[in-house]
């Protein structure tokens, strides 16, 4: 805990995806496997398995796909070397992720948000593209218990996907699982946190793993 509060010690700001998810491995927040790298050799010794997806890791760029920094499902090295080019063209002075891709499961969004009134909250919902669209979401105060995580996933519309509907395999308990861990994430680095993003999270019947991450510091 000293060292991920000497992490984010004199911070403001978003920071870089590779961090945020660095953060949530040190709290058993299992999310993509990922690499940073700054230069084409560096490709060659990534350990990762394609297909891949290339980002410019920034803290200095929060939303990356609306400047062009995303690019999903590179198949083969060849590729990958070829985009990589090209981003370095237009992000020259940022680092770039390479980020290990994942079979597409029930997309969910787990957040923290500092409430005025409240103090920092925890949100739930059905994440990916469908966040905004359906704003499927639900609140809670934190700390909360197991049976605060489990009544979460009861508040929203979206609760079918985790029982079996259309026989969709989404584990509900590892949800709550899930929800308990960014509770105490939220508790133990409170005085640091404005706002968490963990969208999407892929659920799974046996596993998930959180897709993209954004933490802002306060």
């Amino acid at each position: 805990m000293k060292k991920l509060e000497k992490t984010l010690k004199g911070r403001k700001g978003p920071i870089a995806e590779n961090e945020v998810k660095d953060i949530l491995n040190a709290f058993g927040i299992p999310t993509t496997k990922y690499k940073v790298v700054n230069y084409e050799k560096d490709l060659e010794n990534i350990d990762l398995k394609f297909p891949v997806a290339i980002k410019v890791c920034s803290e200095n760029i929060l939303h990356k796909t609306d400047v062009g920094g995303v690019k999903l499902d590179i198949k083969n090295m060849e590729e990958l070397k070829a985009i990589f080019k090209d981003f370095k063209k237009k992000f020259p002075s940022e680092k770039i992720l390479i980020d290990q891709m994942e079979e597409k499961g029930v997309e969910v969004i787990v957040g923290l948000v500092q409430d005025p009134t409240f103090g920092l909250s925890i949100m739930f919902g059905i994440g990916g593209i469908f966040t905004e669209l359906y704003k499927d979401v639900t609140f809670r105060v934190l700390p909360i218990n197991r049976y605060e995580a489990e009544q979460m996933i009861e508040d929203i519309k979206g609760k079918k996907l985790f029982e079996g509907f259309r026989n969709i395999r989404a584990n509900k308990q590892l949800v709550a699982d899930l929800l308990l861990k960014v509770s105490d994430f939220g508790q133990q680095l409170d005085k640091h946190i404005d706002q968490l993003d963990l969208n999407p999270v892929f659920v799974y019947d046996s596993n998930l793993v959180v897709i993209d991450a954004k933490l802002i510091v306060k």
